[in-house]
């Protein structure tokens, strides 16, 4: 690679970062650090725990956003030098070595751009996911089963915790439903180009003729709330059933009545959580979860876009946004960016950084474009 071509790449990495840095507005990220580390610093900052959790919450968040600029920005800089210096001595192999840099660098800078394109509202919330099985039978709860295990795999690679609230296993195979929390900030950002109805065609395990079969499965995406989101339930109107927990195969996973199922009559919005022994602790889950769909369709209501944040998902022929094809060849397919990869496996494995980020952009061109 010519010194030229290096010289031009970097200075547009350069240029690039000076950018993200003016969206992501690095004097006010400071000013608000130093204002929540004198909060941490005081010894009265646990007497109130959900305030405490607020800070420290988001004294984490702007420290890994800061950390994250300012360590893309040295490895620039190093990079640089390294050029400059391999350049001087006609060191071939380090001149090598700074172009596989280069590459992931451009990577790195690609991925931090993609965080200035997250400022909706709700986007550097938290993420509720609800898969649900669609037209297909077996072969379809088989299918959303492999993507909950993909979602939670991607959280697994990133680091980000996840909390599973509730699973309606299929007779046979695989799950009817699912809702899990994935703990992490700009998790409804990132996720939110997720809902929609996803498509699997492959030869049918199930099937004993070993046939081709296209299953569905629908998946919706909603930001996790906090306590000054403004959404009052009527406790009137909601009716509460408790059941017993079942797991796999329909073992019981507890000997009480234990799992909530909460009912928004007005709505018809219905939610439920299993994931804990108590009683009481599965209706606290459970009312985050509704409170969460609730506030989804009211934002959705009110801009006339209930399709697009909450989702009438049918999960059959005709409104998929995803296809994974693993026969007669293998390739996962966006309908909606045409971004594609050859590694369905991987694909399941949770490797989604890809997807997501051409679903983001593909997004805000469209934003754009109404606009």
């Amino acid at each position: 690679m010519a010194v030229r071509d290096f010289d031009a790449e970097i200075k547009q990495l350069q240029a690039t970062m000076k950018t993200i840095g003016q969206v992501l507005d690095l004097d006010s990220m400071r000013t608000e650090i130093a204002d929540l580390s004198e909060q941490v610093a005081a010894p009265d900052l646990w007497d109130n725990q959900e305030n405490a959790q607020r800070v420290t919450g988001r004294l984490s968040t702007l420290n890994g956003e800061l950390e994250r600029f300012t360590s893309l920005e040295d490895r620039i800089e190093d990079l640089g030098v390294l050029v400059e210096l391999a350049t001087e001595e006609g060191d071939e192999e380090s001149l090598a070595d700074a172009e596989a840099e280069l590459g992931r660098v451009q990577k790195s800078v690609e991925s931090l751009e993609i965080r200035t394109l997250l400022n909706g509202e709700y986007d550097a919330r938290e993420a509720l996911v609800s898969i649900r099985a669609g037209a297909g039978g077996v072969d379809a709860a088989d299918f959303a089963q492999t993507l909950q295990r993909m979602y939670v795999r991607w959280a697994e690679q990133h680091g980000y915790p996840v909390e599973i609230f509730e699973t309606s296993y299929a007779e046979e195979a695989g799950i009817k439903s699912t809702t899990f929390a994935i703990k992490a900030p700009y998790a409804y950002g990132n996720l939110s180009v997720e809902a929609g109805t996803h498509r699997l065609v492959r030869i049918s395990p199930f099937d004993n003729q070993g046939r081709r079969q296209t299953s569905f499965a629908a998946v919706e995406v909603v930001p996790v709330l906090e306590q000054t989101d403004e959404i009052d339930i009527d406790e009137n109107d909601i009716r509460v059933d408790v059941y017993r927990s079942g797991g796999p195969g329909g073992q019981s996973v507890n000997t009480t009545d234990s799992a909530v199922r909460l009912t928004h009559i007005p709505t018809g919005t219905v939610v439920s959580c299993q994931n804990e022994k108590s009683q009481l602790q599965n209706k606290a889950s459970a009312m985050v979860v509704l409170k969460a769909k609730l506030l989804a369709r009211k934002k959705a209501e009110e801009k006339a876009q209930l399709d697009e944040m909450r989702g009438d998902v049918q999960a059959s022929w005709g409104d998929q946004m995803r296809n994974y094809v693993l026969n007669p060849y293998q390739v996962v397919k966006d309908l909606r960016t045409g971004y594609e990869s050859g590694s369905p496996q991987a694909v399941f494995d949770g490797d989604l950084d890809d997807f997501l980020e051409a679903g983001i952009r593909w997004r805000r061109g469209a934003e754009k474009a109404d606009a």
